[in-house]
């Protein structure tokens, strides 16, 4: 079974366009918004079953340029 976890994104000034295509090339998210508030981009992401989040996140995320930030919402299954 998958993970299913919401990733805030803030980019630097004027790169969230960019930041935004990377992740596309990258093919990792389920869906990608562009949001107003403290962060640019929302993601929604399956992590791959047997994956540990942090270092998927950190090996398939966060060496993206102008990238300051995140927040991880992770998901759990209730019903």
């Amino acid at each position: 079974m998958t993970t299913c976890v919401f990733i805030q994104i803030r980019c630097r000034p004027g790169s969230t366009y960019k930041v935004a295509e990377e992740i596309a090339l990258r093919e990792i998210h389920s869906e990608l918004y562009s949001t107003s508030g403290d962060y640019d981009l929302l993601m929604k992401v399956y992590i791959p079953e047997g994956q540990d989040v942090g270092k998927y996140i950190n090996d398939e995320l966060l060496g993206i340029d102008d990238i300051e930030r995140s927040l991880t919402t992770m998901t759990f299954k209730v019903f």
